[in-house]
């Protein structure tokens, strides 16, 4: 059972960490989580996983369905506040449970 939770966690982890790769001709500033806060692998980790594929079947289904440039860019401004969203969730939802993403601060 722990094999398969593990093997499909995985599989997960690596098609979320390539939805950009899908859309050429697109720079994001946004940048997609490739490892869970604290290493803790729970429910709010796979929700943030399963918020980076809807947002990119969106995306994909928005700019299929784009007639021109500004359908484009806003086909692309969705998808990135909707990466901002589900981030800012996913940190919020670990927040409550006092885990915490690391920054580093160099200086004094």
């Amino acid at each position: 059972m722990k094999t398969a939770f593990l093997i499909s966690g995985f599989a997960v982890i690596a098609i979320a960490a390539s939805p950009l790769a899908a859309h050429t001709g697109q720079d994001s500033h946004v940048e997609i989580r490739k490892e869970p806060i604290a290493g803790q692998y729970d429910k709010h980790w796979y929700n943030y996983l399963a918020d980076v594929l809807e947002a990119d079947k969106e995306l994909k289904s928005d700019l299929r369905r784009a007639t021109d440039a500004e359908d484009t860019r806003d086909a692309w401004e969705e998808y990135e506040n909707e990466l901002i969203d589900a981030d800012k969730d996913y940190v919020e939802e670990m927040r409550d449970r006092n885990f915490r993403a690391g920054r580093v601060t160099i200086g004094k």
